[in-house]
């Protein structure tokens, strides 16, 4: 993947580490993106759960109604990424205990 660590984008990240609960993320997300970017995004994170419990992509495709050429990428990302799909997987199976 491309580096494309910068100033600004941390200043961003740092916005989201510092959220405390559900409704101030609703409140950030609302303001800072589409309802669209979001609902691709929870898409996003739909398939690399189903992905990392086994499911094939058209099972996700039609469960998650995203395209192929998407499961692909997430997949992708999911087996030669940065780990990120993976720490959050992990992290939400950690709550859910």
């Amino acid at each position: 993947m491309i580096n494309f660590h910068t100033p600004s984008i941390d200043r961003l990240f740092e916005t989201f580490v510092n959220l405390k609960s559900i409704e101030e993320c609703y409140q950030y997300f609302e303001d800072l993106c589409t309802v669209k970017e979001i609902q691709d995004m929870a898409q996003r994170l739909d398939a690399a759960i189903m992905l990392s419990e086994g499911a094939r992509y058209q099972q996700i495709v039609k469960e998650v109604n995203i395209s192929s050429a998407t499961v692909c990428r997430v997949s992708k990302c999911l087996n030669y990424g940065a780990g990120g799909y993976k720490n959050a997987i992990e992290k939400l199976r950690k709550d859910e205990k």
